[in-house]
């Protein structure tokens, strides 16, 4: 095990030895905009005004390095992010009949992604950049409620409530380096930390697939 953990901080001092490190804090949107919501723009059951209202109820925070080998890069994050996330439930008893009840997610979570990147244009004062791995989310106090259950058989207290301690999930999208600033807009594939359980059986288990978009400024 000795020799393991000797090989691989060799290998890594090795590396950032030629590599050029970027260190920076960044801060953004976390959307509550997925691909299921675009598709219900289109029938008028989440409009515009919905989307705005999430928008601006959602943001993370963090900080960020990037170790760049020519036009392939590596960069870790570590993000605060949180928010709101409200929206119906419809689902169906025992007996078919229908039921219907809101759920009101706070959420409060820290993502570690840790992104593997290159650099499709690369010039002295700008570049454009692809990017895609893996994301580590954790939960930090997240919160979730149920209010205004109607219909059927089922009762307030059937509903259980079951967030997830962590989840791990993929993101990928483009950014853009002018000077010090850095601008990233990402695809954020993840599971719902944030279920409710009938008796063990997931009853409501929504993506938390979103849309992110944050500013960074490199430090050094």
């Amino acid at each position: 095990m000795k020799k393991i953990i000797f090989a691989a901080v060799l290998l890594l001092s090795v590396s950032t030895a030629f590599a050029q490190i970027d260190f920076g804090v960044k801060a953004g949107y976390t959307s509550s905009l997925s691909t299921t919501n675009l598709d219900l723009i289109k029938t008028g059951d989440y409009n515009v005004k919905t989307v705005n209202a999430e928008l601006s109820n959602n943001f993370h925070a963090g900080v960020f390095a990037r170790l760049g080998f020519g036009a392939i890069y590596v960069q870790p994050e570590l993000l605060y992010a949180m928010g709101k996330k409200d929206y119906k439930v419809s689902m169906k008893d025992a007996a078919n009949n229908d039921v219907t009840y809101d759920k009101f997610v706070t959420i409060s979570t820290v993502d570690v992604p840790l992104l593997l990147g290159y650099k499709v244009l690369d010039l002295k004062v700008a570049n454009l950049r692809v990017f895609a791995g893996p994301k580590l989310r954790f939960n930090a106090g997240s919160t979730l409620e149920f209010k205004n259950l109607t219909g059927g058989t089922v009762k307030q207290e059937d509903l259980v409530k079951d967030i997830k301690a962590a989840q791990l999930g993929l993101e990928a999208g483009l950014g853009i380096d002018i000077l010090k600033f850095t601008l990233d807009a990402r695809y954020n594939l993840i599971g719902d930390m944030y279920q409710t359980q009938i008796k063990d059986l997931n009853i409501d288990k929504i993506p938390a697939s979103t849309f992110v978009i944050s500013l960074g400024w490199k430090l050094l």
